[in-house]
């Protein structure tokens, strides 16, 4: 019931308790009227105000989730939507009362013609009155095809913008898909790891059996003599001080190994903890969510019963 609804009905009843009465009950009863009128309008006031809040605390809510951007995108199309609907009905309309026009004309005529009260009409001026509604029921199907089209175009649209739903089912694709990608990444790292370090052993297999050889093959002409013997010594000195360097360096490589190691469980340990809470925070989403259509559907409802 609007303000006006109100006012009316209140004056009819003033009206009525003023024709039924004294001077002095009637400006009673004016007063009481008036007062119950103030009481009404103060009543719409407060339920306008509490619409407005509602509504202000669902567009911070939409903001606050960070889905302002897709609302904004969508809420242009569905106006259109409305719009084209609104024509589209508008033109059906208009249609069916050419239609209707067109087809008592008709009836008029075969009537006419049928009793033959009309014999000045001629077949010539038959065929141009058929001619025209002929046109304009060409061109009535022609807008109302055209007005389709866009309704069509404009409901795939809003169709193309993906829903919470899918949205969901994306992000879990998403994250199955790191989750692959990740699992192979580390087993490539493994495999080439594995292969340099099989290089390595390969080099030192193949120095370690070049420096046999040649132990052996001048050990007998080396070992003879004073100056041999110190060659031998400095030379195996040479390779005991090689290999200790590569030592270092292997040992080097596992404290890297090692660091990187730790860093990635730290790593872990903190995907877990982000994890948990962004389930957490999903769920709280949905949740929200589920609230958001709900208020929706009253706040729908609400204007409903205020355009009624």
């Amino acid at each position: 019931m609007g303000k006006e609804d109100i006012i009316e009905e209140v004056c009819s009843s003033g009206k009525e308790r003023r024709t039924s009465g004294q001077p002095g009950e009637m400006v009673t009863n004016l007063k009481a009227s008036i007062r119950e009128l103030s009481a009404r309008v103060n009543e719409q006031n407060q339920r306008k105000c509490d619409v407005k809040d509602k509504l202000q605390q669902l567009r911070e809510r939409i903001s606050a989730e960070g889905v302002d951007i897709s609302v904004q995108e969508l809420i242009p199309l569905l106006r259109s939507l409305k719009g084209l609907e609104k024509w589209e009905s508008e033109v059906r309309s208009n249609c069916n009362a050419k239609r209707a026009a067109l087809e008592y004309e008709v009836n008029d005529l075969e009537e006419r013609v049928a009793k033959g009260s009309d014999g000045e009409i001629s077949e010539e001026d038959l065929d141009v009155l058929l001619v025209e509604s002929l046109d304009h029921l060409t061109s009535a199907k022609k807008e109302l095809a055209a007005t389709l089209r866009e309704i069509v175009s404009l409901k795939r649209q809003i169709d193309d913008v993906p829903c919470q739903s899918e949205l969901l089912q994306y992000e879990r694709r998403f994250s199955e898909l790191n989750v692959c990608i990740q699992e192979k990444l580390q087993q490539t790292r493994t495999l080439y790891a594995t292969y340099n370090a099989l290089l390595e052993i390969k080099d030192l297999m193949l120095k370690e059996t070049s420096l046999l050889n040649s132990i052996g093959s001048q050990f007998q002409d080396v070992i003879g003599t004073p100056a041999g013997r110190v060659k031998l010594i400095d030379s195996m000195e040479g390779v005991v001080k090689g290999i200790q360097q590569k030592l270092g360096k292997v040992q080097l490589g596992l404290r890297e190994e090692q660091r990187h190691c730790d860093t990635s469980k730290e790593k872990y340990t903190a995907a877990a903890a982000e994890q948990r809470k962004c389930y957490t925070v999903l769920r709280a989403f949905q949740e929200e969510c589920t609230k958001n259509d709900r208020l929706r559907s009253q706040i729908s409802a609400v204007n409903t019963s205020y355009s009624k």
